[in-house]
């Protein structure tokens, strides 16, 4: 579910993007925003994580936690269009994307949590939440039980996996 106050952005439009977490969902994503002409910036707890950017990361990375305000007004959140919370922890991703709404009022918020009952209850408050559990459950069940919708699924998923790969060169 989108909020209704959140813009929708057109592929030309650049929007200003905070993530956090700098592990292979959100490096992965703040490369293929940044090449877009987005601006990007990354937070994570460690230095080492950014690595995974490779060096033609153009955006900013900013060591620290995503639960401390300090770092986020360091990632710039007071001016992002959209916070992007993909940590490894439902908690911090939550607490997160709850302080970017709430606190520095970011028009769009995305979490990636695990628990399915967590991700609804949140879904419920207007956070887009994606649920990664029950995501590669359907795909895999679509896929093994041969379902009529698993072969444009696995085409988007195909597709996505081809677009990694060209990026990563």
């Amino acid at each position: 579910m989108t909020p209704m106050s959140a813009p929708t952005p057109s592929s030309s439009t650049p929007l200003s993007v905070v993530i956090l977490g700098c592990g292979r969902v959100g490096s992965t994503l703040a490369r293929q925003l940044s090449r877009e002409g987005h601006s990007v910036t990354i937070v994570d707890m460690t230095s080492d994580a950014f690595r995974r950017l490779g060096t033609k990361f153009k955006g900013q990375r900013v060591i620290g936690t995503g639960l401390d305000q300090d770092t986020l007004r360091k990632a710039r959140i007071d001016q992002a269009d959209v916070f992007v919370a993909v940590t490894q922890g439902d908690n911090t991703n939550i607490m997160a994307s709850q302080v970017a709404r709430q606190v520095f009022s970011v028009p769009r918020v995305i979490a990636r949590i695990y628990d399915p009952i967590r991700a609804q209850a949140y879904r419920e408050m207007g956070i887009t939440t994606l649920c990664t559990t029950t995501l590669a459950a359907g795909i895999i069940r679509a896929e093994a039980l041969g379902t009529p919708d698993s072969g444009p699924v696995m085409q988007v998923v195909e597709a996505a996996d081809r677009a990694y790969l060209e990026m990563a060169g």
